[in-house]
Formats: C-alpha cells, sequence, structure tokens
C-alpha cells in the first residue's frame, strides 16, 4: 500500500497510548481515521488533544461485541467511504502469577486480546477483498509472545496466538490486495497500567486484583519508547510492506535464545529429502524466504 493520502484507518484502542500515536501519524499524512476505544474519558481526552475536524471520528466500541464491531465498521464507510486500513490494537494488560488466575481472568483476556482481533478481521477483511483497492491489517501482539517472561500467562497465550494468526494471515493473502502487519512492541508509555479500569462486572471474580491495584500505581518511566515512534513504524511497515515491526532491539539476544532453545527440540541429524518429499507438507514458507531475502 504505498500511497496512503486520503486513505481511511479504523484503530481500536485508538484514544491513548500505541493506538493514538497511530492515528496522529496517519493523520499527518492526510489520512482520514476512525478512532475506536472502549473509554470515553480517553475519547473525550483524544478528541481535545487532536482537533482534527472533519479528518477524524471518534467511535465508543466494545472489540468483543461483534455486533457494535459490524455497526462501527458500517459507521465508518457512511462517514469516509471505504476503509482500507485496520489496526487491531486495543488490548488489556491482564497481569499476575499464572497460580493466582480464576476463569474470569482467562475468559476476558483471551475474548479481548484474542476475540477481539479475530472480530476485526472477520469484520473488516471482507471488505477490504470487496472494493480490491490496496488494504492492510495491523495485529499489535506483544514482546512477550517472542520472549514469554513470568507473571503473565493469559496475555502472552492470547498475543501469542495473535502473532501466529497474523503470519498465518499474511500466507493466506500473499499476492491480493490486502497487505499484514504483526507489531510486537517492547515496553511503551501506554495506559495498560490501568486494566482494572477496564474490567467489566461479569469478570470480577479474578485472582489478579492485588497486582492490578499494583499496576495502577505505576508510571510508565520516561525510557520507554514513546508511543508517537511506534506509529512512525507502523506507517512505515504499511507503506512497505512489512511483516514484522519490533520496536525494541535491546531484546535481540533473548530472542535469540529462546529460538536456539526451540531448536534443541528438534530430533539429532539432518532432515532426510526424501521423507520430505514423500510428507505431502511445506516444510517452509515463502513469506519467511522473501523476507530473508530481501533483507
Amino acid at each position: 500500500m504505498k500511497h496512503t493520502v486520503g486513505k481511511v484507518a479504523f484503530v481500536t484502542g485508538g484514544a491513548s497510548g500505541i493506538g493514538l500515536g497511530m492515528v496522529k501519524t496517519f493523520l499527518r499524512q492526510d489520512m482520514k481515521v476512525v478512532v475506536a476505544d472502549i473509554r470515553s474519558d480517553h475519547l473525550d481526552r483524544a478528541h481535545k488533544e487532536l482537533n482534527a475536524g472533519s479528518s477524524v471520528h471518534f467511535r465508543q466500541l466494545d472489540i468483543t461485541d461483534r455486533n457494535s464491531m459490524r455497526d462501527a465498521a458500517d459507521e465508518a464507510e457512511r462517514i469516509f467511504g471505504r476503509v482500507h486500513v485496520l489496526c487491531n490494537n486495543a488490548g488489556v494488560g491482564a497481569l499476575g502469577d499464572v497460580r493466582n488466575y480464576t476463569y474470569s481472568d482467562w475468559d476476558w483476556c483471551l475474548q479481548v486480546n484474542l476475540g477481539g482481533v479475530v472480530n476485526g478481521i472477520q469484520t473488516f477483511l471482507p471488505r477490504f477483498l470487496g472494493h480490491g483497492e490496496p488494504s492492510h491489517i495491523v495485529n499489535t501482539s506483544s514482546m512477550g509472545a517472542l520472549l514469554p517472561m513470568p507473571g503473565g500467562a493469559a496475555y502472552i497465550a492470547a498475543k501469542s496466538a495473535v502473532s501466529g494468526l497474523t503470519e498465518a494471515l499474511r500466507s493466506d493473502l500473499d499476492g491480493s490486495n490486502v497487505g499484514v502487519t504483526l507489531l510486537i512492541p517492547g515496553p511503551t508509555r501506554t495506559n495498560i497500567h490501568e486494566v482494572a479500569k477496564l474490567r467489566p462486572e461479569r469478570y470480577s471474580d479474578s485472582g489478579l486484583r492485588e497486582m492490578e491495584m499494583q499496576l495502577a500505581e505505576r508510571t510508565p518511566p520516561e525510557v520507554w519508547l514513546d508511543p508517537l515512534a511506534v506509529g512512525e513504524l507502523v506507517l512505515d511497515a504499511i507503506v512497505k510492506d512489512r511483516l514484522f515491526v519490533i520496536t525494541h532491539n535491546e531484546f535481540v539476544e533473548g530472542v535469540r535464545q529462546r529460538f536456539d532453545a526451540t531448536l534443541t527440540g528438534f530430533p539429532p541429524g539432518p532432515p532426510d529429502p526424501e521423507k520430505i518429499r514423500q510428507l505431502g507438507f511445506d516444510v517452509t514458507n515463502r513469506i519467511y524466504a522473501s523476507i530473508v531475502a530481501a533483507g
């Protein structure tokens, strides 16, 4: 998607943090943007901060509600016309020791962080394919999916699923009018620590209350990345049709260790070419080969 001027973007979780960084970047490129967010206070604040006039539309949205997602997409098309960029960015940072989890913690985290992405894809992908114009889907995962650490099993499970989903989506859509990018952000100055304000009553039976109270007192350090910088990386990836955007090279060694550890799980010895031929399955994926070849 080489040309973005005048195109329409739909950004979930768009009223703060990384989502707002994307919104600001898109608006600077003379795009039109739908800012979708569940928090009305964030929407009000973003409305005052952006002061973007007719180029931006604000919509309160629960991404776990499929009917609301459909209605929001219809509204976006009524106001701006065809949507070209979908950023499935909204998420909740349900964190804490897995020994304290309840079913509510698992259900809420998975429904928002994974289910919300599925709902975005199912709502917008048919529209992108239908209008046939260059389009792009950006799914926000997490450094935790690339380098899992203690203290976030449900969050890491959901974000890891988003990573696999996104790479599979890229494989299926290779050669179509729809590009796909996986955003893997590291520590960024967002409001994810305010997770307790987002928890619905139906998920109140939580074992993570103490952790959420501690997170509520946290102020993101200044050394953490500016969300606007993430937005600029995302725009560059859309224009260049890049699959991966990883924001922090500080994690390179840890990720290398993880993948080296993964390789130790294979049986010893080289693969058998004849067995590969007989398997009936691809043992490589062209999307990765093309990325490596391109450097």
